[in-house]
């Protein structure tokens, strides 16, 4: 009888285990996929307002140190607010992403592959393998 109780509370022991382990593995993927989506929601960002500054910047002299007009002036402070509107709007969208995730258990798809192994015992009779 004490065997019985105590292979119970070793196989209860294993499911608690094994609990732990998944519960802790939906935490760490749902943390690299969160840092995953940060990633795209920050290279959207910095890779939009680079192109902006690509494309346009030769209206505030971006790459020149050269003086500003006053015109220049008004038109970097113009694309400073838009940047600063972008980066906030990004950031916000980043912390709402995080609370979402919060709501949700995220298991990874993991790949497998089955690999046939050849049975040793599979040469015909009467034929030496050799190895």
């Amino acid at each position: 009888m004490k065997n019985n109780k105590e292979y119970k509370n070793f196989l209860k022991e294993s499911l608690n285990l094994q609990k732990i382990r998944d519960d802790r593995s939906k935490e760490v993927n749902q943390q690299a996929l969160y840092k995953f989506a940060e990633k795209c929601i920050r290279t959207t960002m910095i890779g939009s307002l680079d192109a902006i500054e690509k494309n346009f910047g030769f209206l505030w002299n971006f790459d020149s140190q050269e003086e500003m007009t006053e015109e220049q002036k008004i038109l970097k402070n113009i694309y400073e607010e838009a940047r600063a509107f972008i980066l906030d709007k990004g950031n916000n969208q980043i912390r709402f992403l995080k609370n979402e995730f919060a709501d949700y258990e995220i298991t990874r798809k993991k790949y497998h592959i089955n690999l046939p192994v050849a049975d040793s015992n599979n040469s015909k009779e009467g034929e030496k393998n050799d190895g």
